[in-house]
């Protein structure tokens, strides 16, 4: 049987297409307002699917083409690897941070938690 006598929906995806998954975390990612952020944890909540470990998963590998700044660790760290750029995004977008003590590492900032979290109000009907 060829590739082309299977039903639509039963046809192997094209390598270069993201899981549904990595696509609805994706969305929710574009949808976090500017200088407004979301834990990992707040969008597998807002899916009603995954965790935070697989949300971090899908950012990792496919959140370059999103804010992905947006999307943090509960804590409020900057993501390792990409503080100062996501510092810079922060900045722009009017992001609330909490400045640095003069003991932490680096004397990076963090994210003001409390204020920057965004709880997806006035979110879109039917969203996935």
């Amino acid at each position: 049987m060829s590739e082309e006598s299977l039903p639509y929906d039963a046809r192997p995806e094209p390598p270069d297409a993201l899981p549904e998954y990595a696509e609805r975390v994706l969305e929710v990612t574009e949808l976090i307002p500017p200088g407004r952020v979301m834990t990992y944890g707040d969008v597998a909540e807002w899916l009603e699917e995954g965790g935070p470990r697989q949300v971090g998963r899908v950012m990792a590998l496919y959140g370059g083409a999103v804010p992905w700044w947006r999307v943090v660790r509960a804590d409020g760290v900057l993501l390792p690897g990409h503080e100062l750029r996501a510092l810079d995004h922060y900045r722009t977008e009017g992001t609330p941070l909490k400045e640095a003590n003069r003991a932490a590492e680096g004397h990076l900032p963090r994210l003001d938690m409390r204020r920057a979290r965004w709880d997806g109000g006035g979110r879109a009907e039917g969203h996935t």
